[in-house]
């Protein structure tokens, strides 16, 4: 279990005041997530929330797809955001190893997905299938296995319970998971999916949570390691830098 965090990263001062915030951005961009998915999902007349893929939001000639790509690229931004939080709260390896990993995640939301969309299920029933939805299959399974190994990595961090929830959510991912690429053909033939979208759902939105725990994880044992640190926070723009903290002492 980690004894403490340090707010010092491997080169320089990094200003304690900004770390919540950036471990925070793993908490937001999960809500904003399943928040986003809700609403396209309401805006999308005809769409099966329970039924249908969080992919076919954003598909090509999908109306909510201009909806979809801005938020899209703002929770990919919030994870890089994640990512360089994990990289700079502590030097153990392992929460370097999940930054790094989660940092994969979100440069995907940014130079992969939007390129890759699936067409709508009648196009794709048609035979209009093109690269682009095979670049799509990679990218969820590229996707799925940088989840995985995140949580793999990550399941010790912060102790035993936290290491039970990770193996749970494993189990949990892999089983959703498995039973969403066992549909697949249904989707691509426009056939009947019963449940495709929840258990989808689940496949995503249960490492996104795993992330959003593990951030809440880490601001409260460095809360617990330093107690007095909230009351003594410096205002970022108040920060000096190093040298200067140290000429002032």
């Amino acid at each position: 279990m980690i004894a403490h965090l340090r707010i010092h990263g491997q080169s320089g001062t990094f200003c304690p005041a900004v770390m919540p915030a950036l471990l925070g951005c793993g908490v937001v961009a999960l809500g904003l997530y399943v928040g986003m998915d809700a609403i396209a999902a309401l805006r999308y007349d005809g769409y099966h929330y329970a039924d249908q893929t969080i992919s076919e939001l954003s598909a090509i000639g999908a109306p909510t797809r201009s909806f979809w790509l801005p938020l899209g690229f703002v929770h990919s931004a919030l994870m890089l955001l994640f990512a360089a939080g994990l990289w700079r709260t502590a030097r153990q390896r392992l929460l370097q190893v999940v930054g790094l990993l989660a940092a994969s995640v979100g440069v995907l939301g940014v130079v992969g997905w939007p390129f890759a969309p699936m067409h709508q299920r009648a196009v794709l029933a048609a035979g209009g299938g093109t690269w682009s939805d095979t670049m799509h299959l990679v990218l969820s399974g590229v996707s799925s296995l940088l989840f995985l190994v995140s949580i793999a990595v990550g399941a010790r961090v912060l102790g035993k319970k936290f290491c039970v929830y990770s193996i749970a959510t494993l189990v949990v991912m892999l089983a959703a998971g498995s039973w969403t690429g066992m549909m697949a053909p249904e989707v691509s033939a426009n056939a009947a999916t019963p449940w495709l979208g929840i258990a989808e759902r689940i496949a995503v939105f249960s490492p996104m949570l795993w992330y959003a725990v593990l951030a809440i994880g880490l601001l409260r044992t460095e809360e617990d390691a330093h107690p007095g640190r909230r009351e003594s926070v410096i205002p970022f723009e108040a920060c000096p830098p190093p040298n200067d903290a140290l000429r002032r002492g």
